[in-house]
């Protein structure tokens, strides 16, 4: 069933490498978020991280926007920290 509303997130970082792991740290949490109004799906593509976030309504998308955008964060942190970046 197609929703209301639809945001795609691109993510775009400095090497495949980083890339990869912030998509792999962050791919559990799809489909694990609770919620009926809203769902999130996760690709990659070389450097690029892609959640596009489906909601029924405009407060839902906004709760997975704000929710992606924070996960992804956290997922380059924890990168740049085990790499001895920060």
């Amino acid at each position: 069933m197609a929703r209301a509303h639809e945001a795609v997130l691109e993510f775009s970082f400095e090497d495949e490498r980083r890339a990869r792991t912030v998509e792999r740290g962050v791919r559990p949490e799809v489909g694990a978020i609770a919620g009926d109004r809203a769902t999130a799906t996760l690709d990659r593509e070389d450097t690029t991280v892609t959640v596009t976030v489906e909601a029924d309504d405009l407060v839902a998308l906004r709760a997975g926007i704000n929710t992606w955008s924070t996960l992804v964060s956290v997922g380059q942190r924890a990168d740049a920290a085990a790499c001895g970046v920060l």
